[in-house]
Order: C-alpha cells, then sequence, then structure tokens
C-alpha cells in the first residue's frame, strides 16, 4: 500500500514554502524544470517522488533537506500513527 502520510505531509510543505515565496505552480515548474501539472500532483499528495527531485526543491527554496523535509510546524491533521510500514498488517 502507498502510504498516504508522507506524500500528503510532503505536498502541503510544497505548497506552503510555494505560497510564501509568492510562486505560482508554473513559476515553480521554471525554477525546478518540471511539469507544472507534477508540481500539482506532488502538492495534492498524488506522486512519490525521488530524492533527487527532493534535491531540487531543496536548492529552489534555499534550504537544507533536512528543514524540506521538518513537517513539525505545519498544521496537519495527520500523525506519524498514519504512517504505515509495508510490513504492518
Amino acid at each position: 500500500m502507498v502510504n498516504k502520510f508522507l506524500l500528503k505531509e510532503f505536498g502541503i510543505r510544497i505548497r506552503e514554502l510555494r505560497l510564501e515565496n509568492k510562486l505560482s505552480q508554473e513559476k515553480l515548474s521554471f525554477k525546478t524544470g518540471f511539469h507544472r501539472t507534477y508540481i500539482g500532483m506532488i502538492e495534492r499528495g498524488e506522486r512519490n517522488i525521488s530524492l533527487t527531485n527532493i534535491a531540487v526543491f531543496s536548492k529552489v527554496f534555499e534550504m537544507e533537506i533536512s528543514d524540506l523535509l521538518n513537517f513539525k510546524n505545519q498544521n496537519s491533521k495527520l500523525s506519524f500513527n498514519d504512517y504505515q510500514l509495508k510490513t504492518d498488517s
């Protein structure tokens, strides 16, 4: 089962950073080199992106990857209890 928790959290994080930087999805697509629809899919938690693509976002937002993956400051209704391992039943 694809784990939606991390995908949604990462998507929320990308959307928040994009809006903080006053970027449209189209402008972010030019900066990252990713297609606008791909960015939308990431923001909605529909895509499980690679570590190299995470690094691209990190560079565009001028932050360390670890800071990009810091979801603690978000007002999410999800928690790590929602995260399931493949070995969980």
